[in-house]
């Protein structure tokens, strides 16, 4: 195979070392993609209760997450004021009015599948609700009622 090199303007690489590093590159992504390996942000609802109960040291109850879910806790909203209750379908966020994808993993493939996302979206909720972030116990009760959800 022969190879020709352009000239391109100073500081970038011959074109035919760019094309290899970047077919190497799509060589690597396809591999990841047809081995099924997980990307490391990948996780599951079922991986986040593990992941919450070993922090809390004490496993997710699905009634007291029941229970923290539709509390107000002094403020003026409750998870269930936008998420529904039970949040198996779509809810509407109580101030913007913007739809909801269902909560439940049962009822959403997405819910609670990329960790940083899930991360976020605790910390955001939480401080909404409770005017702080949920500790681990109670994301774990929380995780324990929602995959309860049939």
């Amino acid at each position: 195979m022969t190879s020709v090199v352009l000239p391109l303007s100073l500081g970038q690489p011959p074109l035919a070392c760019r094309s290899q590093a970047l077919l190497g590159a799509l060589a690597a992504a396809l591999c990841l993609a047809l081995s099924g390996a997980a990307v490391a942000a990948d996780t599951s609802a079922p991986e986040q209760l593990k992941r919450w109960t070993a922090e809390a040291k004490a496993p997710g109850n699905a009634d007291k997450g029941q229970a923290f879910f539709n509390a107000k806790h002094g403020g003026e909203w409750s998870c269930a004021s936008c998420h529904g209750t039970p949040p198996t379908t779509e809810g509407k966020h109580a101030n913007t009015g913007k739809t909801i994808a269902p909560l439940a993993p049962a009822f959403n493939a997405k819910a609670f599948t990329e960790e940083a996302k899930v991360d976020k979206w605790f910390r955001r909720n939480c401080k909404d609700v409770l005017n702080r972030e949920c500790t681990a116990a109670e994301k774990a009760d929380v995780m324990a009622y929602l995959i309860n959800l049939k």
